[in-house]
């Protein structure tokens, strides 16, 4: 769509600073309830005073009045924290960071002060709240997230994004933006000095030719953020105009490096000569990171099998008088460092599924995986198939590899030899790190994702490993379970 063709658009609201109140509001709540809460649970409602010994200039103070100056310190050293900021609600873990930091730094001073000033302050009212405060403060926020993704699934509630750049890294930015909504920029319009625009037609947003048009094309779709999506294809002069160009505290610029998938943890950014050079560390597989992670798998494990083992002996019983054969499928796969391992599965086929697949491969269209065969109505797969593999139950055998150190709870898929015979040779660093029963690729689409986008989620996961990762990925997929969307 051309620009010429588009004559109104709604303005930016501010929604930044209307969320910012809401959080506030919210915080001061929480907090009101946890101390003055925890104050009654120690002392009971009636009078008790925080003692100052030895000094007889000060005289002591209620804890009624203590616990209100805590409840507003607490509130305003959040927001001294930045917890509030646009940058961090939403989607990034630095909100949940910083209201820990905010927390145990002030009752750090609180503890530091009542020690130099000889004040007598309960340790017990101090050592409910703060645990207390710090976990409903992130529920509270938790809660406001659901909301907050809810309404940017429809364009509410985000920065409005015009994309300034060639063609092919505009189209690329808004694919990655447009995948995840929930991050909270919503591309509104495009300048394209160069490249063809055709290729920009499935974006559905005003196109400008020039990056002279940037400021009017900000006030034709209310855009409050400017992205420009490959700094080495404009001049810097060029980049310090668009800036110059906005207005302080309620226009951003944002500029998108090349270099993509990359956690945060690994960037840092550092001001040298005038250049914000962008320092990017390599991944490490340390000995100790790989037995935490060993570590946290047993006993994940063990619990896991514990509390499925039921579900198991039924699955099992299911299998053995529905169909003919074996109740476990084994095969073959490539694991940790390229060697090969056999995976446990139930049975969710015939027992010449194998023996049928080089007929089917040849009568079904792969689509856009050309590398895993993947096929909805596979007619290999029986009734009781069909139901374990919606949700998953034909997996829970792979918890017998993990134990036995085959596999991890979280990793790249397992491929087939013939499927690592067919990978291109940056394909072979998701050996780096053991093969998991979900991953990155099980909560972003299942079957339903192409090879590539397969490959690339592979490939960020062994790349940008962690443990809080690792936890983030296993509750994700017992949504996905729940959903049973995308597994055939």
């Amino acid at each position: 769509m051309i620009a010429e063709q588009v004559d109104t658009a709604t303005p930016a609201l501010n929604w930044r600073h209307r969320y910012a109140r809401r959080l506030l509001l919210t915080d001061l709540l929480v907090l009101f309830w946890v101390v003055f809460g925890t104050q009654i649970y120690w002392f009971g409602t009636g009078n008790a005073d925080v003692a100052i010994r030895d000094d007889g200039r000060l005289s002591s103070v209620s804890y009624w009045l203590f616990s209100a100056g805590l409840v507003l310190v607490w509130a305003w050293v959040l927001g001294l924290f930045d917890s509030r900021d646009h940058r961090v609600i939403g989607s990034s873990s630095d909100e949940y960071k910083r209201i820990f930091h905010a927390s145990l730094r002030l009752f750090g001073l609180i503890a530091i002060f009542a020690f130099l000033l000889r004040i007598d302050v309960a340790r017990g009212y101090l050592l409910i709240a703060f645990p207390l405060g710090v976990v409903l403060l992130w529920a509270s926020r938790w809660l406001w997230r659901q909301w907050l993704s809810a309404q940017r699934e429809v364009g509410s509630y985000s920065a409005r994004v015009l994309l300034v750049g060639r063609s092919t890294s505009v189209l690329r930015v808004a694919r990655d933006l447009a995948r995840n909504p929930y991050a909270g920029y919503w591309v509104v319009g495009a300048c394209v000095p160069s490249g063809s625009h055709e290729d920009l037609e499935e974006l559905g947003v005003p196109i400008w030719r020039s990056v002279d048009d940037v400021q009017t094309a900000m006030a034709i779709t209310g855009a409050d953020t400017v992205a420009v999506t490959g700094a080495e294809e404009l001049p810097a002069e060029k980049v310090r105009e668009i800036s110059w160009g906005l207005e302080p505290g309620r226009q951003h610029l944002v500029v998108t490096p090349a270099l993509t998938d990359v956690g945060g943890p690994r960037i840092s950014t550092r001001p040298v000569a005038g250049l914000p050079l962008i320092h990017v560390e390599m991944p490490r597989f340390s000995r100790i990171g790989r037995i935490i992670k060993r570590l946290t798998d047993l006993a994940f494990t063990g619990l896991i099998i514990v509390l499925v083992s039921p579900i198991m002996l039924a699955a099992a019983i299911a299998i053995r008088f529905s169909s003919p054969g074996p109740v476990l499928f084994r095969q073959e796969r490539v694991g940790f460092q390229g060697n090969t391992f056999t995976m446990l599965k139930f049975r969710s086929m015939v027992t010449d599924a194998e023996a049928k697949l080089a007929t089917l491969q040849r009568d079904e269209t792969l689509g856009e995986n050309t590398v895993l065969f993947k096929m909805k109505n596979d007619p290999r797969v029986t009734p009781i198939g069909r139901i374990i593999r919606r949700t998953s139950i034909d997996e829970l055998p792979q918890l017998f590899n993990v134990f036995a150190g085959h596999m991890s709870l979280v990793g790249p898929r397992p491929p087939l030899p013939r499927e690592v015979a067919l990978y291109d040779t940056h394909v072979h660093r998701r050996f780096l790190v053991k093969p998991g029963i979900t991953g990155l690729w099980q909560v972003s689409g299942r079957s339903n994702l192409s090879w590539e986008e397969s490959v690339r989620l592979d490939l960020y996961y062994v790349e940008n490993w962690s443990i809080v990762g690792d936890l983030a990925i296993l509750w994700k997929t017992a949504k996905a379970v729940v959903k049973s969307d995308g597994s055939y």
